[in-house]
């Protein structure tokens, strides 16, 4: 748990300066006209004196916050989280705060700070799905949550949980086409809803491919998201029973689970292979990143912004899949051509909707399509 020292580690970062809108009507009649911004639309119901300049409704989020529980450069679930936000501010002219490895204790402290500061505060961590909802209501400010689909509250509460099932059905395909040994390891650092969504795509995906393929699942811990010791130990053991594709969840302890990798060769004494999920890791990876199930926030931040503008925040949840681009497979050079191929036509059926790709966030389901689970540390 980190201390409320961690308010050291909020930093501040402008993007696009405040932009000027400069209307006026010409006398021409009954006709009228408005300037579309971020922020919510002019209303245009009420007479407008022609030599009068228009009224422009002023946003309400000026300044969004983003909490995240480890570091904002890790690659993965934070840095995505970070980045996104960041993104959206820069594209609406906003002023974004961030907070990073504020980790997975009470935040409370650290929300009420920000809530003071923030007209929007996004609560990048399922642990932070109760006290956030909680601080926004004390402050009567706008929170966003993960995680917690059914916590809806209007003008208060609405929830982003990714259901990224879709891109990890397409991750199972090439894992599948891609195993020498027929066995692929599934390493998580917990059982959240969209770990299990990921989970059950890329067992359902492996299996359209070979149904006798096998499948070795093991949970680090609980809540080990940062556990990289754990993440090493774990895929080592899954890389000694056969597995020589590794499909990693873990954010900080994907690092644990890399270098496993690139330290321990397959059974058959060749390279193991990984994918990961959320970011990309291509910049680090010395020959073993086969892909990554990419996310990408901006457009769910970008739209629960001008809901808040436009007093409709609340009313919905925010999704990631194939269709809007938030959710894509990485393409790297270990992916053969004529795969890629194939996964490129099956990721068309899915967007199409003539391939169904069941959302499984249920643990219980998750472990029901694996071979062997094996769950603690």
């Amino acid at each position: 748990m980190k201390s409320q020292s961690n308010r050291k580690w909020i930093r501040r970062a402008q993007f696009v300066g405040a932009m000027t809108i400069l209307g006026s009507l010409a006398a021409c009649g009954s006709s009228s006209t408005t300037t579309d911004t971020a922020a919510a639309p002019v209303a245009t119901d009420a007479p407008v004196a022609t030599d009068a300049p228009v009224a422009v409704v002023e946003a309400i989020v000026k300044t969004i916050a983003v909490l995240a529980p480890e570091a904002g450069n890790d690659f993965g679930w934070n840095q995505q989280g970070v980045d996104s936000a960041k993104a959206a501010a820069a594209e609406l002219g906003i002023e974004v705060i961030v907070a990073d490895n504020l980790g997975y204790g009470d935040i409370t402290p650290n929300l009420r700070e920000l809530a003071e500061k923030a007209d929007f505060i996004i609560a990048h961590a399922s642990g932070y799905n109760t006290a956030a909802p909680e601080v926004g209501a004390e402050f009567n400010k706008p929170v966003a949550i993960v995680d917690t689909p059914n916590a809806l509250k209007a003008g208060l509460v609405a929830d982003y949980t990714a259901s990224p099932n879709e891109g990890a059905y397409l991750a199972g395909v090439l894992a599948a086409k891609t195993t020498r040994s027929g066995t692929l390891g599934v390493v998580v650092s917990g059982e959240p809803p969209s770990w299990n969504s990921q989970s059950g795509g890329f067992a359902d995906g492996a299996k359209s491919v070979n149904p006798k393929v096998k499948l070795l699942y093991s949970v680090i811990g609980p809540a080990a998201y940062a556990d990289a010791e754990g993440a090493n130990r774990v895929t080592k053991t899954l890389i000694a029973a056969g597995a020589d594709v590794i499909f990693g969840q873990g954010d900080g302890a994907s690092f644990g689970m890399l270098s496993a990798i690139e330290e321990t060769p397959a059974t058959d004494g060749g390279k193991v292979l990984f994918i990961d999920v959320i970011g990309n890791k291509t910049s680090i990876d010395k020959g073993h990143l086969l892909s990554s199930v990419l996310w990408d926030f901006k457009g769910a931040f970008v739209d629960m912004i001008k809901d808040v503008n436009a007093g409709t925040y609340g009313t919905r949840n925010y999704g990631l899949n194939l269709k809007n681009g938030s959710i894509a497979l990485l393409k790297t050079a270990l992916i053969k051509d004529a795969v890629w191929t194939e996964i490129e036509a099956i990721k068309a059926s899915i967007i199409d909707g003539s391939l169904v790709v069941e959302n499984i966030t249920d643990a219980a389901d998750v472990h029901a399509r694996m071979s062997k689970v094996t769950q603690g540390k």
